[in-house]
């Protein structure tokens, strides 16, 4: 999983519910969790990013939050619980004519905060960039567990 938005200054309030206000003016959206219906609009949004979000089997719809404006699903983010201890965030996807506008931010933060509401310990995200998630209170904690990779692609 992974998004690029280096532009994303505006990391959502925490606390509240699992839906955001919404903005006022341009670039207003909305943050709430998806419906029954959108998955094929979420793996539209997934799919502009291949080489980013290899995806083949999503989470069920009810896991994610999705970011709408005007009538359109922008912006997607999904919480994995895996145990009452570790959930990941995962399936981060920003429509490209909406990032660096505080989308992603908010949807991790909407992942956050049903995270604290399932009392989930501890949240994780494999990304490739690192700095977006440092910003939204992800940090790398060494000492800790270790994720280790082993690549079985051999042309890679």
């Amino acid at each position: 999983m992974t998004e690029r938005e280096p532009n994303s200054d505006q990391h959502g309030a925490r606390g509240g519910s699992d839906t955001a206000a919404p903005r006022h003016g341009e670039g207003q959206f909305v943050i709430r969790p998806a419906k029954a219906g959108e998955l094929p609009a979420i793996r539209r949004l997934i799919g502009l990013y291949p080489d980013e979000l290899v995806q083949d089997e999503l989470p069920r719809v009810s896991s994610f939050f999705v970011a709408e404006s005007d009538g359109s699903i922008i912006g997607c983010c999904a919480l994995q619980v895996y145990s009452r201890r570790l959930a990941e965030v995962r399936s981060l996807a920003i429509h490209p004519d909406h990032r660096g506008k505080g989308v992603a931010a908010q949807l991790v933060d909407a992942c956050r905060r049903r995270g604290i509401e399932r009392r989930v310990r501890q949240l994780f995200a494999v990304t490739s960039e690192p700095g977006f998630f440092e910003g939204c209170g992800f940090t790398v904690h060494t000492g800790w567990k270790t994720a280790l990779f082993s690549n079985l692609d051999p042309g890679s």
